[in-house]
Parts: structure tokens; C-alpha cells; sequence
């Protein structure tokens, strides 16, 4: 009984440390409630937007991209044991079980390795292949780019509505005291701040999602060059 008056004591104690933070919480959400629509809920809507279009594009990028990422090494080590082997429809089978850029185009130039085309089909074949992967990777990466570009350009709108607006209020009061501008410089200043921040998390993002694509490009290029010496020193052996 004794524990539970002290257990009861420590949450009594603690109780107003929690209402704090919550009325903490309530009131940050509150701020931001407060810029959204200080800042003019047109303009801020469009910011908002164009952050919201943004990441759902940069979620779609992470998600293909993750899943285009493969072991390379153990692929290509499994693809040249089998050619070495004199077994190009084990090498094949292994391609299309494995998913990926990488695993497509050995599919592409194996299918022509099966049916007997010269090492310079094959290789052409690596390269335009190559090439339509690298494509795939890339897509969706350019409207990241435009709205990275939009944030910011939605906030200088917005800036020179703002002043446009502190302008009407001087002619309207006949004087020029800070009172008069305040709400026209907020909305100018808001919408550029709100901006400028979408367009750095969508930056961050982007730059990320730039260097696995960077990385997967090079993956493809070193295996791709491991596998034409392995379709070489196969066509070698017949």
C-alpha cells in the first residue's frame, strides 16, 4: 500500500511536467497553424503542394531504386560459373529469377548469346539495354527538379503579392508607419521562408536519390564488362 501512495505521489509530481509538454506540443501546431495562414492560405497551399507532389515522387524513386539494387558480385559470379560450364540456359534461368537493371540487361545479351549472334550484336545489345535501364533509374527524378525550382519561385510570388499588398495599405491609411506594412512584409516574408525550406528537404532528397542512381549506373557498367568477358572467353571454347 505503501508503493502505491508513493507511485501515485511521483505522478502527481510529474503531471504538470506532462501538461506542459502537451500544451508545448498544442501550441507549436498552433504556430504553425498561425504562419500557414498569415502567410495567405493560397499561396501557402501551393508550397504545401509542391512539398506534398515532391515526396511522393521521391518515395516512388527510393522504393524502384531499392528494389533495383542487387548482389552484383554473387550475379555475375553465378552467370560466368554457369558459361564456364558451357550452360547458357542455367545462366539465362538465373537472369530472369533475379530482378534489377543488371539482371535485365544479362537477360538481353544471353538471349542473343543463346540464339547464336556475333559478340558484336551482344554488344550492342549491352549497351542499348544499358542505356533504356539507366532511363528507367533516372525517370520521375526531373519533376523532383521542378518542384525544387517551384517552392521557391511560389514564395518570391507570394514576397511580391505581400508587398504589393503593404503598398494598397500605405495608399489606403496615407501614412507609411510599421503598424500599417507589418501585414503585408509577414505575408512576404512567410511565403519566402516556406519556400526556401521545401525546396532544401526536396534538394536533400533529390541529391540522395542522385547518388544511388550513380552508384547502380556504375554496378551495371563493371558487370556488364564482366559479362562480355565472360560471353568472350565462352564463344572461345566452341
Amino acid at each position: 500500500m505503501k508503493k502505491f501512495f508513493v507511485t501515485l505521489s511521483a505522478i502527481a509530481l510529474m503531471a504538470p511536467a506532462f501538461a506542459q509538454e502537451a500544451e508545448e506540443t498544442v501550441s507549436f501546431h498552433q504556430v504553425l497553424k498561425t504562419y500557414f495562414i498569415d502567410g495567405g492560405p493560397g499561396f501557402m497551399a501551393m508550397v504545401a503542394l509542391a512539398l506534398v507532389l515532391g515526396v511522393a515522387f521521391v518515395v516512388e524513386r527510393i522504393i524502384y531504386l531499392n528494389l533495383a539494387e542487387v548482389n552484383t558480385k554473387k550475379l555475375v559470379a553465378s552467370v560466368e560459373e554457369a558459361l564456364e560450364a558451357n550452360n547458357v540456359e542455367e545462366a539465362l534461368e538465373i537472369c530472369k529469377k533475379t530482378r534489377g537493371p543488371i539482371a535485365s540487361i544479362f537477360t538481353q545479351a544471353l538471349i542473343r548469346l543463346k540464339d547464336g549472334q556475333s559478340l558484336e550484336d551482344i554488344d550492342k545489345a549491352i549497351t542499348s539495354y544499358g542505356a533504356l535501364q539507366s532511363g528507367y533509374l533516372e525517370k520521375n527524378l526531373s519533376w523532383i527538379t521542378l518542384f525544387i525550382a517551384a517552392a521557391p519561385s511560389l514564395g518570391f510570388l507570394g514576397t511580391a503579392v505581400g508587398m504589393v499588398q503593404a503598398f494598397d495599405d500605405i495608399v489606403k491609411a496615407g501614412d507609411i508607419s510599421p503598424t500599417v506594412v507589418a501585414s503585408g512584409m509577414k505575408v512576404a516574408l512567410i511565403t519566402t521562408i516556406g519556400g526556401i525550406i521545401v525546396a532544401l528537404i526536396l534538394q536533400i532528397f533529390y541529391n540522395y536519390l542522385l547518388s544511388k542512381v550513380e552508384a547502380i549506373v556504375s554496378d551495371m557498367e563493371d558487370a556488364s564488362i564482366s559479362l562480355l568477358d565472360a560471353v568472350i572467353k565462352f564463344t572461345l571454347k566452341k
